[in-house]
């Protein structure tokens, strides 16, 4: 098979039962290239018929799914696995045009989302729970794992090809069905991962797509059929639907924004610091929770690295994402490009020292892009809006302290805690930000905390709101509950 890389596109689908349907709702938007502006795709939104056709046959689904033997369930998976794998290139090449970020960046993002069907693919092993032979006279005891129906997930437009795989395999291969509900900035690459889907095997009614805003979500927060809701947005939106989700007593994960710090102190290499820093700030166009742009150094260093970051932001290529020459792409929306703009002017307004001004880039050939180049300010302090709020944009805020216990002080007021870095020589220092920093994502000589898919993915404070995490073990929690057999068999 082929997927179609080449826009337009045909108006993206449904895919509920097993068939490809158009959306009946009366709303919808086009689906724009960030690099152009130009549509190229639209997506209609699903009404609440949609909805209930969708949970309907996940529940019909669900009813053979879950008794089906695990090492059944878990064979169109390694299917799944091979189709992404076979077709990595063309997802990419669809993720880069709806969404801006370079093609490097694409396909990184998918093999992220490739390791976590890997590791549900472990599930035979991972879903025991335990066995207690003897536990009381003539009585054995055994905890089993089982699937409690249908699951959703609500899911941001910064990483369409891999925030959906931190739960469609772990929610099937543990015996449940999944509802999928795409950003609608960027549901083409969800479309054409539901082609190899379609693909792969799986029953009908297993894995379901249903486009749609926020009517459709609260659709599905509502719906009696939904057993559990997973979500990755903005911190208020994420409160929002943990609340909305819990009070219809269904379990919930919640991701939300981040204010990520990273520590730099005099014993680090500070080339490598700097390459590390404006990666983690600025990769994605600065579109992720996993950004570290408020840099905490340690003042016998601080001008010296300053002129490092300087130097590497400076050199970053701005432009269209499927030039191998980019560093940096598109910003999702113009709207979005007008915020982060609106952040850099507070910095400005406020008082911090604006070391590089990225405002100004153009990009030859997609004049009407999208596009900032990184920005970075120095003299920042903790009270600035630049310091406090999550930017979603390449800008950098750097900060002096006097040493590693003042930069964690400054990295624990932040009302988030999804992640944190250090840049040090010192074991002394890595381990007492491991001990004493508040985030649930910590980096030691690592621009970037994203775990491993065997691992969870963790925030805390405002980043987070529930209490298992996406990714690794934690899902096998999520989406199944514990029955305990006890079994008496006296001798006769």
């Amino acid at each position: 098979m082929t997927l179609n890389t080449t826009p337009p596109w045909d108006d993206v689908q449904n895919y509920i039962d097993g068939s490809w349907q158009t959306p009946s709702g009366d709303d919808g938007q086009d689906v724009v290239n960030p690099a152009t502006n130009e549509a190229i795709s639209y997506v209609r939104f699903s009404s609440t018929n949609d909805v209930e056709a969708a949970v309907e046959a996940g529940q019909k689904a669900f009813e053979e799914w879950s008794e089906t033997p695990v090492e059944e369930r878990i064979q169109p998976l390694f299917e799944f696995k091979q189709l992404l794998e076979e077709h990595q290139d063309e997802l990419a090449q669809v993720l880069v045009q709806e969404h801006g970020k370079t093609l490097a960046e694409a396909n990184g993002e998918l093999r992220r989302g490739i390791e976590n069907v890997e590791v549900a693919c472990g599930i035979p092993s991972m879903m025991q729970a335990g066995h207690l032979p003897n536990a009381a006279p003539d009585i054995d005891e055994t905890a089993v794992r089982k699937p409690l129906g249908v699951f959703t997930a609500i899911t941001p437009f910064n990483f369409p090809g891999m925030i959906p795989l931190w739960y469609l395999p772990y929610a099937v291969a543990t015996g449940n069905a999944f509802i999928l509900k795409p950003s609608e900035q960027d549901p083409v690459v969800a479309q054409r991962l539901f082609e190899l889907i379609d693909a792969a095997g799986f029953p009908d009614g297993v894995i379901q797509l249903i486009h749609g805003s926020v009517d459709t979500v609260n659709t599905l927060l509502d719906h009696d059929g939904i057993e559990g809701a997973s979500f990755v947005g903005s911190t208020p939106v994420a409160k929002t639907v943990y609340e909305r989700a819990a009070a219809n007593g269904k379990r919930v994960q919640a991701q939300g924004g981040a204010k990520n710090h990273i520590i730099v102190t005099e014993t680090a290499d500070l080339d490598f610091a700097a390459e590390k820093t404006v990666g983690s700030a600025c990769a994605c166009g600065g579109e992720r929770c996993l950004a570290n742009d408020i840099v905490l150094v340690e003042e016998s260093i601080y001008d010296k690295f300053v002129d490092r970051v300087v130097q590497v932001a400076n050199a970053q290529e701005i432009g269209y994402g499927l030039d191998e020459k980019t560093d940096i792409g598109a910003l999702i929306t113009q709207e979005h490009e007008e915020r982060v703009r609106n952040y850099i002017q507070s910095g400005i307004d406020e008082g911090a020292e604006l070391l590089l001004d990225g405002r100004d880039v153009k990009v030859e050939d997609y004049e009407d892009g999208n596009f900032l180049a990184p920005t970075l300010f120095g003299g920042v302090n903790p009270e600035m809006t630049i310091a406090q709020e999550e930017i979603f944009g390449p800008v950098i805020g750097l900060m002096s302290v006097s040493d590693i216990n003042a930069a964690i002080d400054v990295m624990n007021q932040s009302d988030f805690g999804n992640a944190a870095s250090l840049f040090t020589g010192s074991g002394a220092d890595a381990r007492k930000v491991r001990h004493q920093a508040d985030a649930g994502n910590l980096g030691v000589n690592a621009g970037t905390a994203a775990p491993m898919a065997f691992f969870h993915f963790g925030g805390r404070k405002d980043s987070f709101f529930g209490d298992l995490h996406a990714q690794g073990e934690d899902m096998i929690h999520f989406y199944t509950d514990k029955t305990v057999y006890i079994e008496r068999w006296p001798d006769a």
